[in-house]
């Protein structure tokens, strides 16, 4: 039994209500929802859904975007749970972008030229390939230096997403690469007719194609005709081919609903960009209706106090004023620190200090602005047996052997997937590069036919496998069902595991998950796209010895912070130069980006919050540190005149000083008169 609409909204504040019940399941115009961090967003977003199925709306024709698939099956799953729907399956059109975009190309591929069969690179793939045309087209071996396949794609994929000129990025964000222009064209005109030669895409085609049907009116009709309501979360973190695919899914914006939050947009090195949000109600005539959730449910008031002064000293934003119910005396603490040494000494301490007073250390978390800002800190934690998880690092789908297997069903799946055979034949003792484009020649020559590679003349050293590899991929090929192809590539790759890697026993234990995940999966095409868009994010290459302790401490850039909360938040270097870096202060826009940042990292507390001043810092000089420092102000987002919302606090080495100067604890001795008594 569906439940009736008007008790859906029972538990919600005014604001939320508003937004949930704006429109109708048949006339609903355009809405924009500016969600403050922690005013309960994804609640929001989950009970608009549910309302417009209650109200009589088709969960079929409901497409609801998101960034992870995680955030889609937890949104859909609360959506159910309000209902109380009789249906058991989740939203049919729940996902991330390029999740949503697969599923339309393959719905639509021959409309748009592509096979139906197409695979998906990841981005090491991605470089790889580029890679291989970098070489190709002589540029690897100018005399001046050219671009490294990781930049040639970073370049690549920002001119995509922000529909913008090879130029304008150039000049924006890669400045150094300026004098390429014209060779960076020509490879990436190489690499996108590769791409097609292959039937492969990268992730920005999924975004690029998609909207390419949007611009194409019986298809941009056709793909319309899906959806009755579109509702899409986090739309700070979109970009213009993003937005562009929405304006085409909804030109009148009936139907549509977006949540963000201005002050949280800090993604523009992913080509995000902030004027999405802050001009999406112009975009529509009359404008879109704006509603704004400013009572927040995670952090204390003086702690939302100082965020909002910080956030309030910004050129540009909707206007809101987060408040909270939850009581506290306790501000927000800034910390004077003589050094970075000093800085460490001090969060160390109330690291330990706060889990003495019962707060976990999983509840405590330390941020900071880039990766290397924690080196200091993370040997010190190391020193004092105190267990960590960073987050960041190598990628699951990043470790060899793991790749190994992927690339098997990849050109099972996919005939015309080079990159991926030539990973494959290479696996073999003796198969060599020449060797292997030698076979893939032979492929190619007979139509892809994984029967004709039988009638190859493999290298002496691979003769003996080589049969076995021809009968596996010409029987994958032929299979009428995917149950059991992941077993059998298990075991033919399993003496090439032991032969080719130290540690084979850790790294079956990969393949074993692996496995796992590939059973939960309908087919190998879905296996193959959903893991390389939603990959997992352990390896066995990264794994080291266990902690025994069920306890950690969080550390964290502020990025990948973003959506998470914690009790206890240290941030790391609040001076000009960190935040903002001195790397994102050429533009007004970079500037109140790296504040929005601050921002972010203020409001992931909920009880107790320290920033973290060091006075002084050491450079760093022929790999080694000496004397030579220079002195640090603290950051210009927190000038005098807020000063007010923070406790200030002097940290001297091990001593822990108050405003007044006075050192917390300190033992006072009385050394002028031990002197003097040294001469009686």
């Amino acid at each position: 039994m569906a439940v009736e609409p008007s008790r859906l909204v029972e538990e919600l504040n005014p604001a939320q209500r508003a937004a949930v019940e704006h429109g109708s399941a048949t006339a609903a115009p355009p809405l924009l929802i500016i969600a403050g961090a922690g005013a309960g967003k994804t609640k929001t977003l989950a009970h608009r859904v549910a309302h417009l199925i209650a109200a009589g709306a088709d969960p079929d024709r409901v497409l609801l975007l998101t960034f992870t698939r995680r955030a889609a099956q937890e949104m859909t799953r609360r959506a159910q749970r309000i209902c109380a729907q009789t249906r058991t399956q989740p939203l049919r059109w729940a996902g991330t972008f390029h999740s949503i975009a697969n599923r339309l190309l393959r719905l639509h591929a021959e409309s748009v030229g592509l096979a139906p069969s197409f695979t998906v690179l990841d981005r090491p793939d991605a470089e790889d390939l580029i890679n291989l045309l970098r070489d190709e087209l002589g540029l690897s071996r100018k005399t001046r230096r050219f671009p490294k396949k990781a930049t040639c794609l970073a370049i690549y994929s920002h001119a995509v997403n922000a529909q913008s000129s090879v130029e304008q990025v150039l000049a924006a964000a890669f400045p150094w690469c300026q004098s390429w222009s014209d060779e960076l064209r020509a490879l990436f005109r190489a690499y996108v007719e590769a791409k097609q030669t292959r039937n492969v895409l990268d992730y920005d085609d999924l975004l690029l194609y998609w909207h390419q049907m949007m611009e194409e009116p019986a298809l941009a009709e056709a793909v319309r005709e899906r959806f009755d309501h579109v509702l899409v979360d986090e739309y700070q973190d979109t970009n213009a081919l993003q937005a562009a695919v929405l304006l085409g899914l909804r030109p009148d914006g009936l139907g549509l609903t977006v949540v963000g939050d201005d002050a949280q947009s800090i993604f523009s090195f992913r080509a995000a960009t902030v004027r999405n949000i802050l001009d999406f109600p112009s975009r529509f005539v009359p404008p879109a209706t704006v509603i704004t959730l400013e009572q927040n449910y995670r952090s204390s008031v003086p702690i939302l106090d100082a965020c909002n002064a910080v956030i309030a000293l910004a050129s540009e934003r909707f206007a809101k004023n987060l408040f909270s119910t939850r009581g506290s005396q306790q501000r927000p603490i800034l910390v004077t620190a003589e050094d970075e040494t000093a800085q460490v000494d001090y969060v160390v301490e109330r690291i330990l200090e706060h889990r003495e007073a019962g707060i976990a250390l999983q509840r405590q978390a330390v941020l900071f602005r880039t990766a290397h800002h924690s080196d200091q800190l993370e040997v010190e934690l190391a020193r004092r047996n105190i267990p960590f998880i960073k987050y960041g690092g190598l990628k699951f789908l990043e470790a060899a052997h793991v790749k190994d297997l992927l690339c098997i069903l990849r050109w099972v799946e996919n005939p015309h997937d080079s990159l991926a055979a030539f990973r494959v034949l290479q696996l073999l003792p003796g198969m060599g590069p020449g060797n292997a484009r030698r076979a893939i020649a032979v492929l190619d020559a007979q139509g892809f036919d994984f029967g004709a590679l039988h009638g190859f003349r493999a290298p002496p050293a691979a003769a003996e496998e080589w049969p076995s590899l021809c009968n596996l991929l010409t029987g994958l090929h032929r299979a009428a069902t995917w149950h059991g192809q992941m077993g059998a590539v298990r075991e033919w790759y399993q003496p090439h595991l032991e032969r080719l890697y130290d540690a084979a026993h850790a790294r079956g234990g990969d393949l074993d998950q692996l496995e796992q995940i590939a059973a939960g999966y309908p087919s190998r095409e879905r296996f193959l796209t959903e893991l390389t868009l939603d990959p997992p994010s352990a390896s066995g290459d990264e794994a080291g010895s266990p902690h025994l302790d069920e306890d950690y401490l969080i550390l964290s850039t502020i990025h990948s912070a973003k959506g998470r909360e914690w009790d206890v938040v240290y941030l790391l270097n609040a001076v000009d130069g960190c935040i903002p870096s001195d790397m994102s202060t050429g533009s007004r826009d970079q500037i109140e980006e790296e504040r929005r940042l601050l921002y972010v990292a203020m409001t992931r507390a909920r009880d107790h919050l320290y920033l973290i001043h060091p006075q002084r810092f050491f450079t760093r000089e022929q790999h080694r540190y000496g004397d030579r420092h220079v002195y640090a102000p603290r950051t210009r987002f927190i000038p005098d005149s807020i000063l007010d919302r923070f406790e200030r606090r002097t940290h001297c080495g091990n001593r822990d000083v108050d405003r007044s100067g006075t050192a917390r604890g300190s033992v006072r001795v009385d050394v002028g008169a031990r002197l003097r008594a040294m001469w009686s």
